[in-house]
């Protein structure tokens, strides 16, 4: 079996061994209360803080961003992970100083203590990685002291060149976690597959998401065809010359200033892969609750909310034929119930699918988990922004200190 390209678990003993270990538990919070209302990520985590039962684990973790409402204390975070394990979890209101210095000094074999959100810190967020700066942060002089392994497992985050995932790299071991690991092999699993046909479908809000990856995806094999729903199906049938009415087209032009620079992108995608590209036949209105056959004049004020009936036969029929599907967003308006049909039936027909399945985005889960179907629908990433960056090529920070800190410790 090929060496992994970076640290996993596997390679070392971490017990008796103090462990700095930088995760995402970054959440949805009830805004009065501060309480974690969706604890996903921190299920996920569970694997990884389990098995190092025997070390003394020294949690990081983020949550929000300056000035947004859930920019908030991981205080309750911590309570809500000591909960989950049935173990203690230590809060200290801090990232560096004496009082994280004493508490992670004192711990014994088993101990877990989360430290403060890393964003409060200015380091995490403006010093990039310009190979000297993140080293000489006082969070990476303070912390890395205190520590025998830097475990990374803040896959959601991999596109994030921030201190205290990158700042370690050059200091001792940094090891992937389960999380990434697993994340990272099954992403990879559905790229390299020779299994065909491979189906991509790409819906919900995030058009430049969607405008992102479907070039690597056409253009390097990864997938066959790709199906389009949402407002990512809008901008394409808008940049095909298709009415789809002022007020989509409003949408979109508020969606992103740079909206004319990503029709274009549209248009040229279009006429190189127009036959591997499917958009809807039909959708339904809102707020007529009516059926429009695509190319039929958009009345003023409707929103396209939800592909129509014809589009869910064909869609379904392409989904039925796929040996391996990517799933990204939903079709429509689905959190409305008169506007969720195309939704809940395209992401049936993928998971009565025996295909390969691999599934991301928070509006996707979301859906999944309303409808009830996500025991059935393959693997399910944690990543968002994340998981489109690696999939489209770009350079991820995280995957890229990894790799570089395994040359340096390990060896070619």
């Amino acid at each position: 079996m090929d060496r992994s390209p970076f640290y996993t678990m596997d390679d070392f003993d971490f017990n008796g061994k103090r462990v700095y270990l930088r995760i995402d538990i970054n959440s949805p919070i009830n805004p009065i209360t501060g309480e974690v209302v969706d604890d996903t990520r921190f299920i996920h985590y569970l694997r990884t803080i389990n098995e190092l039962k025997n070390s003394k684990v020294v949690i990081i973790a983020h949550q929000g961003r300056p000035g947004d409402s859930d920019f908030v204390s991981l205080r309750q975070h911590a309570g809500h992970l000591g909960r989950l394990l049935g173990r203690d979890v230590l809060f200290v209101d801090s990232l560096i100083g004496s009082a994280v210095e004493t508490a992670i000094r004192n711990m014994k074999n088993g101990d877990i203590i989360m430290l403060e959100n890393s964003r409060f810190y200015s380091e995490e967020i403006l010093i990039k990685d310009d190979g000297a700066a993140q080293k000489n942060t006082f969070i990476v002089r303070n912390l890395s002291k205190l520590f025998d392994y830097f475990i990374i497992d803040a896959f959601p985050a991999i596109h994030r060149d921030q201190t205290t995932l990158t700042g370690f790299k050059d200091i001792k071991p940094n090891i992937a976690g389960r999380l990434m690991e697993t994340e990272i092999n099954s992403i990879d699993r559905f790229m390299n597959s020779k299994s065909h046909p491979k189906l991509a479908i790409m819906g919900g809000a995030k058009i430049r998401d969607a405008i992102k990856v479907t070039g690597p995806f056409l253009e390097k094999g990864i997938v066959d065809n790709i199906i389009f729903g949402g407002v990512a199906a809008n901008i394409f049938l808008w940049a095909s010359g298709i009415d789809i009415g002022k007020r989509n087209m409003e949408f979109i032009e508020k969606q992103d200033k740079n909206y004319k620079k990503l029709l274009e992108e549209c248009k040229s995608l279009l006429s190189r892969f127009s036959d591997r590209i499917y958009l809807p036949e039909d959708f339904m209105l809102n707020p007529l609750q009516t059926e429009i056959k695509t190319g039929e004049k958009v009345p003023d004020g409707q929103l396209l909310a939800d592909i129509g009936f014809e589009s869910i036969k064909t869609f379904s029929s392409i989904i039925e034929k796929a040996k391996n599907i990517f799933l990204n967003g939903p079709m429509g308006m689905y959190e409305i119930n008169e506007y969720s049909l195309g939704t809940r039936e395209i992401f049936n027909a993928v998971s009565q699918s025996p295909a390969s399945k691999i599934v991301g985005g928070g509006h996707t889960i979301n859906a999944i988990n309303e409808f009830g179907l996500s025991d059935s629908m393959g693997y399910i990433s944690t990543g968002g922004g994340a998981l489109i960056n690696y999939l489209s090529g770009e350079p991820i920070p995280v995957i890229d200190s990894l790799v570089y800190n395994r040359k340096k410790f390990g060896g070619n």
